[in-house]
């Protein structure tokens, strides 16, 4: 298993609210296009729903692709995952459901801890084998 330890420029942020929910909650998406890191990794873009509570934290769900060009293969990657924001710190994990071009079976998982100090950068942890 190799790992890369990236941060990916957010170029974009589009989050728009679904549903307004009782009790000052609502449902949102965020579409999300991300640039090119310097390790081999994007662009890409993030798609997600989130469930924000009335005190701002949220949980979320996300489908991920990127561009990758990992061990002299290139194509891109899906990764679906889930996540949490407490307020300061937005923590994901997701892996890899697919990978095109020649990096067709490749096999992982990423995490991903960001406050806003690190905006408007996604750091992004890859573990994957190929």
């Amino acid at each position: 298993m190799a790992t890369i330890e990236t941060t990916l420029p957010i170029e974009n942020w589009d989050e728009e609210t679904v549903e307004e929910l009782p009790g000052g909650g609502s449902i949102k998406r965020a579409d999300v296009t991300l640039g090119e890191g310097p390790d081999g990794l994007g662009p890409g873009s993030m798609r997600s729903l989130l469930h924000y509570t009335a005190d701002g934290t949220s949980t979320y769900v996300s489908l991920l692709r990127v561009q990758a060009a990992l061990d002299g293969k290139s194509g891109s990657l899906v990764l679906v995952g889930e996540g949490t924001y407490d307020g300061t710190t937005a923590r994901s994990r997701d892996r890899v459901v697919e990978g095109t071009g020649t990096l067709a079976g490749v096999t992982g998982s990423a995490t991903s801890e960001s406050t806003a100090a690190d905006y408007p950068n996604m750091p992004l942890s890859l573990d994957y084998q190929t």
